[in-house]
């Protein structure tokens, strides 16, 4: 198992353990908070389950760059990039792969149909309003993929009196240049959102003498994005809603001369949401997703890979009583590949019905979900989950629960034809599934807001690329448990923002890696964060430490742990507008996340903000 950690990583958990506070702004701690994802349902029954939310403040207050700069603050979050902006990026969320969430934009599934991963990367971080992120299985909500948690992302949306535009500006290291311009506004029934994003940056060299694709030049990214959000409610109560993000990019990567790949993120959603009784709540939702990129090499075009996801739901809330909500729905998935490579099946899709039950009576509440997925592939499929939550006094609550969950395999773990004989599909594989037991505790004392989460993952039948050539094999079995805290306070004016994770991710597979780690997964992740404002000028600090982590499934090549300090400070000319500066990365830590590629050093970022009152 992965045992060491590297001295700076060890001095900043072990020396700056007293001081583990939280900002309330970043981790959702607070008893009475609204938490849509975890349930489906907007409601005002305490979620049951591990959740951060990060709102629009969290994210400028941060001065983050990017949604993987912003996500690795949540507790039990790592992730492995391949070579700094831009580049791939994925996400493990409590030890579980990178295609074990779902990932939704405005209630819209995101994600490459071809390997199930969604790219983080590309949405404009300027152009979100909201993140929820609910740790724990939630494929009795919502289906396929849901092993590890969801994520939902929510693009910015008017509100109020008026039209407020606003507007940012910034450069930094690498000739980093960014832009965001928008407008919100609303008058009470209608609310809209426009806003464009850009970034440009050289980007850093992406790999290193370990890649055997290195080439010592700087890597470049390009972002242009769109988004805008628009509703009305009318006299009667009909509400109706819809959505469009739209990211182009451009993105430089080392493996032959000029090598590139264009991509493209595109969600497009609408819903209605009807009352026909009072107690009725009816939602009917639609939207598709659409993931592209071409690839060039040496001058000529190398590969394509176009997913489309066409997506409806039908939602029933059914208020049976004062905190006793029924859920009844259906989910219809529709997937398509487009690619160069020669699958063998190229669409496919999903049918799932699924019900809820809210409930409480005195001190407890509690949350009963079940659903069946008929898959075009697989036939069907059950998952459930149980929450039983009780409040000890006004200010601390305790819950347990209980559920399984499934992910099918990808078309690429199953049609794959091959790249040079290696990994290649396996159309007989199995869907992976889970079962999740998880215990938290919270509470909210005047000095500020905790909580402890201890869990424990089982996966069956986990894919792996460990068979012949490569290929695609169900493993048998992996174990993951572990334990996340959480503490609170604002203290003397200065906020203090921190969370502590101890992960164990095993493979218990038969053959030779029984009882190694899963690659990429670090067994220790910490976050510390404080800020204070003194009047109209501010100054914040974010300590991020990974512990660390094998690269391989057989454990032989070892990543060592690493901390980063960011420095930022902001100074409010007046409500309107502010100037900020952030320094990344201020020792310059040199590190990776993945064998062979590079993470930027230190860098130095300013940003001018207006935003209309």
């Amino acid at each position: 198992m992965c045992k060491s950690f590297n001295t700076t990583a060890a001095f900043a958990l072990l020396g700056l353990a007293p001081f583990t506070f939280a900002h309330a702004a970043q981790t959702s701690l607070d008893l009475d908070s609204t938490v849509v994802t975890a349930t489906r349902v907007d409601t005002s029954t305490p979620a049951l389950a591990a959740t951060t939310v990060i709102d629009r403040e969290e994210i400028e207050r941060s001065q983050a760059t990017s949604l993987p700069d912003v996500l690795r603050r949540v507790p039990g979050l790592s992730l492995a990039n391949n070579g700094g902006p831009g580049k791939t990026t994925n996400l493990f969320l409590r030890g579980t792969n990178s295609d074990h969430m779902i990932v939704l934009i405005d209630g819209v599934k995101v994600g490459a149909v071809s390997n199930g991963a969604a790219a983080y990367q590309d949405f404009p971080v300027e152009l979100i309003e909201r993140i929820e992120v609910v740790r724990g299985p939630r494929s009795s909500l919502y289906g396929s993929e849901a092993i590890g948690g969801v994520i939902q992302i929510f693009t910015r949306k008017g509100e109020g009196q008026g039209a407020r535009p606003f507007f940012s500006a910034g450069y930094g290291t690498h000739d980093t240049l960014s832009g965001s311009a928008g407008i919100t506004g609303g008058d009470g029934k209608g609310w809209y959102s426009l806003g464009i994003n850009s970034e440009d940056t050289d980007g850093i060299d992406a790999t290193n003498h370990n890649s055997f694709s290195n080439d010592p030049d700087a890597d470049g990214y390009r972002n242009l994005a769109g988004s805008l959000n628009v509703g009305y409610r009318f006299d009667n109560g009909l509400e109706l809603a819809g959505n469009l993000l739209r990211a182009k990019t451009h993105n430089e990567y080392d493996g032959g001369d000029d090598a590139y790949m264009d991509g493209e993120q595109h969600v497009v959603g609408g819903s209605a949401r009807y009352a026909p009784l009072n107690n009725w709540m009816v939602t009917l939702q639609a939207g598709r997703s659409q993931d592209k990129s071409d690839s060039y090499s040496d001058g000529s075009f190398s590969s394509r890979f176009d997913s489309r996801r066409d997506q409806f739901s039908w939602q029933n809330d059914i208020e049976l009583a004062e905190r006793h909500t029924l859920t009844l729905g259906y989910d219809y998935l529709q997937d398509e590949l487009s690619s160069d490579s020669n699958y063998q099946m190229n669409s496919r899709h999903n049918n799932g019905g699924f019900a809820q039950y809210l409930g409480g009576a005195g001190r407890f509440d509690w949350q009963l979900n079940a659903r069946r997925d008929v898959n075009e592939t697989f036939g069907g499929h059950n998952t459930g989950a149980v929450a039983l939550g009780y409040a000890v006094t006004e200010s601390l609550r305790g819950y347990v629960s209980y559920g399984t969950a499934f992910k099918a395999p990808t078309f690429t773990q199953l049609y794959y034809p091959g790249f040079f004989g290696m990994y290649e599909g396996n159309p007989d594989l199995e869907p992976e599934e889970s079962k999740n037991l998880e215990v938290g505790l919270e509470g909210q004392p005047g000095w500020g807001s905790w909580s402890v989460n201890l869990f424990r993952n089982e996966i069956d039948n986990l894919i792996a690329a460990t068979g012949p050539n490569n290929g695609y094999i169900n493993v048998d079995e992996a174990l993951i448990h572990g334990a996340e805290f959480n503490v609170a306070s604002d203290w003397q004016g200065w906020f203090w923002s921190a969370n502590a994770t101890l992960l164990e991710a095993e493979n218990r597979s038969d053959g030779a890696n029984n009882g190694r780690s899963l690659p990429r997964r670090p067994q220790q992740l910490f976050n510390l964060e404080m800020d204070r404002a003194f009047d109209r000028f501010s100054v914040g600090a974010t300590l991020h430490a990974e512990g660390a982590r094998y690269n391989d499934a057989a454990n032989q090549t070892e990543l060592g742990g690493f901390a980063t300090l960011d420095l930022r400070a902001e100074y409010r000319i007046d409500q309107e507008w502010r100037l900020q500066t952030r320094v990344a990365n201020l020792l310059d830590a040199n590190y990776q996340t993945i064998d062979g590629y590079n993470q930027p050093g230190q860098a130095v970022y300013f940003t001018v903000r207006y935003q209309a009152l």
